[in-house]
């Protein structure tokens, strides 16, 4: 068994080798927490929770470091505008994206650690980069001399000469204009920490390099992140990290984005949908369904109807499994291992669409042992099944997922009884072979999107397609 992985600075799909063996070391770069999140943002968080997952499956020990950005340029703008402490707007947003996370299902990191929590910290490098002849003071600010640095730009394959840093106001007495900020010298009414260099706040990149140092060391196996990240964030903590002398990340992996009409989904677009508003009309566990099972390298081209699709596909799964366990008289538990062609395709580069191939497999195979009448084949199948949803974290029978079932419980309890009133005419209909009267109310209960399935205990309904 040997897991592989799209390295992005080799540009290829690797063997994963640990450096400790049978332990597994990641950080991903979390939330800038300037506003809510929306798909596109937990999209990231939900395809390392899949990598974390499979690593777990695997019988590796996980430590899993998802940073929380709570001090940057966009959260001060925020903060003038809206009027409010630029602390305030962070830890509003910070808690709407682990409300986020938790409700898609995505475990918890093993740390979650704040940039304003770790001045500390930046300080150590910045004095230690300074002192290498890496970085130097200019201002009040501190800067990332980049030509002292060889390998700079080898992450995102770039020619220095042709490069435009990307440069913040305020950034003053730069030595050459490539050069990157760590340390920004205090304004008036900003947020600011004291230094040996005057008082400031941190730059992005900084931040992470500096993190990952503290909870991973100086050397750890992955670092993940939005493509977007490559140039310049990932780029930058390269820089900063290797010259500081860290052996930083063995392994870069990147996830895809989610786009409408062909663009990054962005608020500065205004092309976003927020979780918070996404989950009041989709099943939490649908929306996992949807963000988690195409490849994290692919781009998922966000639409009403793709969700319509993924709602639909997962229904046949849920159906398969509802229908098994009343059949069984009891819940059936996972297998204690998932199918080997399931293993194969996610140890390929975490090969999600092949192994979901496996599960609708397995879910018609056990259909039709459910139509044979076939009892131990169906359950045989469930057991699998449970096994290979478990590691996705879309096991529909998960205590995570359980209070999908009370949403709206009242009501459900009403709709179900008015249902069963229908469902007995419809009977009566059937028992005088009445085939039209009772066609004609199953179709009318489907024109009002519920499915009826006629099911050995009895008519039982659904919540169709929408």
């Amino acid at each position: 068994m040997t897991i592989r992985l799209y390295d992005t600075s080799a540009r290829q799909i690797r063997d994963f080798t640990p450096l400790v063996p049978g332990c597994v070391s990641i950080y991903l770069c979390g939330a800038t927490v300037q506003a809510a999140p929306h798909i596109g943002h937990i999209r990231s968080g939900l395809n390392f929770d899949i990598m974390r997952r499979w690593f777990e499956y695997r019988g590796y020990d996980v430590t899993f470091i998802r940073n929380v950005t709570d001090i940057d340029d966009k959260i001060i703008t925020k903060s003038g505008e809206q009027g409010r402490p630029w602390w305030s707007i962070g830890y509003e947003n910070e808690r709407a994206f682990n409300d986020g996370y938790a409700a898609l299902g995505c475990e918890p990191p093993t740390y979650e650690p704040r940039a304003t929590g770790h001045v500390t910290e930046m300080v150590e490098m910045m004095r230690g980069l300074i002192e290498r002849g890496h970085a130097y003071e200019a201002d009040g600010n501190v800067y990332f001399d980049v030509r002292s640095y060889p390998d700079y730009l080898k992450l995102s394959n770039q020619e220095l000469d042709n490069l435009l840093q990307p440069s913040g106001e305020g950034e003053t007495g730069k030595r050459d204009p490539r050069d990157f900020a760590m340390w920004k010298s205090a304004k008036p009414g900003e947020p600011s920490w004291e230094t040996p260099w005057g008082r400031g706040r941190p730059g992005w990149h900084l931040e992470c390099s500096a993190m990952a140092h503290k909870y991973l060391g100086a050397a750890f196996d992955i670092h993940g992140g939005g493509l977007d990240l490559i140039f310049p964030h990932h780029e930058n903590e390269i820089a900063q990290a290797k010259a500081f002398g860290d052996d930083f990340a063995s392994y870069w992996v990147h996830n895809a984005w989610v786009t409408m009409s062909g663009e990054k989904m962005s608020k500065s677009l205004g092309n976003s949908v927020l979780v918070s508003e996404m989950v009041k009309t989709w099943r939490p566990i649908v929306l996992r369904y949807y963000l988690g099972t195409p490849h994290y390298r692919s781009m998922i081209e966000y639409s009403e109807e793709a969700l319509r699709e993924a709602e639909s596909a997962f229904a046949r799964i849920e159906g398969f499994v509802q229908r098994v366990c009343e059949m069984a008289g009891k819940t059936v538990a996972p297998a204690a291992e998932v199918p080997l062609a399931f293993a194969e395709a996610m140890d390929d580069d975490l090969g999600v669409p092949q192994a979901l191939a496996i599960v609708h497999t397995t879910v018609r195979q056990g259909n039709s042992a459910l139509a044979a009448d076939d009892k131990d084949g169906a359950i045989a199948r469930l057991s699998e099944v449970r096994a290979m949803l478990g590691v996705l974290g879309l096991d529909p029978l998960d205590p995570h997922w359980a209070g999908e079932a009370d949403r709206g419980e009242d009501l459900h309890g009403v709709v179900d009884s008015l249902v069963r009133l229908v469902l007995e005419q419809r009977e009566s209909a059937r028992a005088r072979k009445d085939w039209g009267t009772a066609d004609a109310i199953r179709d009318q209960l489907q024109q009002s999107g519920l499915v009826i399935e006629d099911s050995p205990t009895g008519p039982r309904w659904t919540l169709g397609q929408r």
